[in-house]
């Protein structure tokens, strides 16, 4: 899975919840500027399942918006951080192309009608290994039709954000659902369903950027994995921290896990883990 981002922040008041959009104008915007909250913080408690007492649950998966109007993709963009999720932005199907290319998803959010053409088209043709959710005023039965045959889910405009972000929920759990519902390395469990941590069975406090970072390390256990891959697994696009933040990452996870220690430092690659 891919990477993925916490926090409450919102940064545009029609990202409210209750807002809702029409369609937009066809204006063929450049790419729009990723925004990502910062801090290090759980997401909103409705995105998990009740937690254990003592536990720090959240959810941090990825999703591509491709929307050729500015101020919705804006909109969309920031009511989904504000929910919880990493959100990559574009303005057209070339740039999705390439970002679906390079990166790895939850969810793609499509606007229908773009300025290269009917996104319907492009991911029939293509057909994007991530599930796909396509936004747009075409409400007959045959486009409905269309759109849930070649996509995931149809959101017909104009629409409120809340459900909009209800849906998105939905598809990217299908893509949780996939995972392993827990991962070990020795004495390391990583319950991803609750996103808890457990050493030798003694529950651990991390936060979102850590449980990302050592996911992913858990994941390739045994093979070293750099730290451009960690930083674009627990980051989105473009909003990458500074190679001393990933260091602090790891320092402090090195600190929660305690000895023996488990991940390493491959010089001039990045790290890896193993049981200690």
């Amino acid at each position: 899975m891919g990477g993925r981002g916490g926090g409450s922040h919102r940064r545009l008041s029609a990202c409210s919840p209750k807002a809702s959009f029409g369609e937009p104008d066809a204006t063929n915007s450049a790419l729009a500027t990723r925004e990502q909250d910062e801090a290090d913080a759980p997401a909103s408690a409705d995105l998990t399942p009740a937690p254990e007492p003592g536990s720090l649950l959240f959810v941090l998966v990825r999703v591509l918006v491709i929307e050729d109007n500015e101020d919705l993709r804006l909109a969309i963009g920031g009511s989904l951080r504000g929910a919880g999720f990493a959100v990559d932005s574009v303005g057209d199907l070339p740039q999705a192309d390439e970002a679906l290319t390079v990166n790895a998803y939850d969810c793609a959010v499509f606007d229908r009608m773009l300025p290269s053409g009917d996104s319907l088209a492009y991911v029939r043709r293509n057909r994007p290994s991530v599930p796909v959710l396509f936004l747009t005023a075409r409400d007959s039965v045959a486009d409905r039709i269309a759109g849930l045959e070649h996509g995931d889910d149809y959101l017909v405009k104009p629409f409120a954000m809340d459900e909009l972000t209800a849906r998105v929920r939905s598809l990217c759990r299908r893509v949780s659902a996939s995972l392993p519902p827990v991962l070990r390395c020795g004495d390391l469990e990583i319950d991803v369903g609750r996103r808890a941590v457990r050493r030798a069975g003694v529950l651990l406090t991390v936060t979102p950027k850590e449980f990302m970072v050592l996911e992913l390390l858990v994941l390739r256990q045994g093979a070293p994995v750099s730290r451009t891959e960690l930083v674009e697994y627990a980051w989105d696009e473009h909003v990458a921290p500074a190679s001393n933040v990933l260091a602090g990452v790891i320092k402090q996870l090195r600190k929660k896990l305690r000895e023996p220690e488990m991940i390493r430092t491959v010089r001039d690659h990045g790290y890896t883990i193993g049981p200690a």
